[in-house]
C-alpha cells in the first residue's frame, strides 16, 4: 500500500511525514522545501502478531508495512505547470490513495501560504488542480472515444462515461463522489485519473485542541465536506505525534495514557487507510516466522496463497484455518486441532481478518 501525502505548504505535511517514519525531511516555514518526494515505509502496529510471536517465539518477526510519500507542497495553478505542479501531478498518480493534509490551526509564528486559515480553501485548491487535471485527460479521450464510437458501438458505453466524467468536473465534484458500476471501473483503470484517488484528509490540530477531545470549527468543515465527496477524516496534531516518535514503545504507551487518547495519531491514520482502501491482515504463524500479510477484503483462499508466493496459488490444495484468539486461548496448534478449532477450507472460502493460515499446495 502505497499511500501519497500532500496539503499546500506549511500545513504541517512533512512534519506528520517525519513523526510517522521517524525520518528526518525538512520541515522549514517556506514552500516547497519538499522538492523531491520523500518515501518512508513503516510498520503497521498489530498486536495480533505480537502475541502470537510470544506465543511461538519464532525466529523472525515481520509486519505488514505501509509506504507513505510526503510529496511537494502544491499552489494554485499547478495542473498548469504552475511551482511544482507537473511534479506534484506525476507523484499523486502513483499512489493508492491521498493523505491530504489539512491545518486547522491557528499560528501566527508560521505563515501560511494564502495568507490566512481557510481549510475548505486550502482543500479545494488542491482538488480543482486535481480536476483540472483529470479534464484535461478525460477531453483529450473523448475526442478521440466520438469519432471511434460511430465506426464501432463497443466503445458507445465508454463514450457515455467520459461524458458523465466531464459533466462531474465541470459541476465543480471529484469524482470520487461518484458511483460506478464494477464495468465502468474497469475501464476508468486505464485512465489514471487523480480525483477518482480515494481520499484521507487529516485535520492537523494544535495541542490544546486536541487535548480538549472537542472538534474545532475548522475540523467541523471539513468533515461536513468529506461528507459530501464520500471521503474519511481523521484528526491529529503533528506537533504531538512529532513527540511520541522519539518515545520508546513503554514510554509512547504512557505518553497516550496521560494525555487520555486511546492511540497514536499513526494508528489512526493506518486504521483509516486500510479501511479506505478495503483491507485487512492474515497471518502465518510458525517457529521460523509469524508474518502479517495485507490483502483486499473479500479475498479468496488461493489468491491469499499467492500474496506469500505465486506457485502456492497455481498448486493450491486446501488451507488450513484459525482464528488467532482460539489459537493463543489453546497456547499452540495441537490443541486447536484437539479441540477441532482448526478448519480445513477450500478455493472458495473468504479469509477473514485475524485468520492465521496455513497453506497446503502442491507443484
Amino acid at each position: 500500500m502505497k499511500l501519497g501525502i500532500v496539503g499546500l505548504p506549511n500545513v504541517g505535511k512533512s512534519t506528520l511525514f517525519n513523526a510517522l517514519t521517524s525520518q528526518k525531511a525538512e520541515a522549514e516555514n517556506y514552500p516547497f522545501c519538499t522538492i523531491e518526494p520523500n518515501v518512508g515505509i513503516v510498520n503497521v502496529p498489530d498486536k495480533r502478531v505480537n502475541m502470537l510471536a510470544e506465543l511461538i517465539r519464532p525466529e523472525k518477526i515481520t509486519y505488514a508495512t505501509i509506504e507513505f510519500v510526503d510529496i511537494a507542497g502544491l499552489v494554485k495553478g499547478a495542473s498548469k505547470g504552475e511551482g511544482l505542479g507537473n511534479k506534484f501531478l506525476s507523484h499523486i498518480r502513483e499512489v493508492d490513495a491521498i493523505v491530504h493534509v489539512v491545518r486547522c490551526f491557528e499560528d501566527k509564528n508560521i505563515s501560511h501560504v494564502e495568507g490566512k486559515i481557510n481549510p475548505l480553501s486550502d482543500i479545494e485548491t488542491i482538488n480543482l488542480e486535481l480536476m483540472l487535471s483529470d479534464l484535461e485527460l478525460i477531453e483529450n479521450r473523448l475526442n478521440k472515444v466520438e469519432k471511434m464510437a460511430k465506426a464501432d458501438k463497443s466503445y458507445v458505453k465508454e463514450l457515455e462515461l467520459l461524458k458523465t466524467l466531464k459533466s462531474s468536473i465541470e459541476e465543480g465534484k471529484a469524482l470520487r463522489s461518484l458511483s460506478f458500476t464494477d464495468e465502468e471501473l474497469s475501464l476508468l483503470k486505464s485512465f489514471s485519473l487523480l480525483s477518482l484517488k480515494p481520499v484521507l484528509y487529516v485535520c492537523n490540530i494544535s495541542e490544546d485542541d486536541l487535548l480538549t477531545g472537542n472538534d474545532n470549527d475548522y475540523v467541523k468543515q471539513v468533515k461536513n465536506y468529506a461528507s459530501k465527496e464520500n471521503s474519511q477524516v481523521i484528526v491529529v496534531s503533528a506537533k504531538i505525534e512529532a513527540e511520541i516518535s522519539q518515545l520508546s514503545e513503554d514510554e509512547k504507551d504512557e505518553f497516550l495514557l496521560e494525555l487520555g487518547l486511546k492511540e497514536s495519531g499513526l494508528d489512526k491514520l493506518i486504521n483509516a487507510s486500510y479501511d479506505l482502501l478495503g483491507l485487512m491482515s492474515f497471518l502465518t504463524a510458525g517457529e521460523k516466522e509469524v508474518r502479517a500479510w495485507t490483502i483486499k477484503k473479500g479475498t479468496k483462499a488461493p489468491q491469499a496463497a499467492g500474496k506469500i508466493h505465486s506457485d502456492m496459488e497455481k498448486g493450491f490444495i486446501r488451507a488450513e484455518v484459525v482464528n488467532y484468539k482460539d489459537l493463543l486461548e489453546c497456547g499452540g496448534m495441537s490443541k486447536a486441532r484437539e479441540k477441532g478449532l482448526v478448519r480445513l477450507e477450500g478455493k472458495d472460502y473468504i479469509i477473514q481478518d485475524g485468520d492465521v493460515v496455513f497453506f497446503r499446495f502442491n507443484v
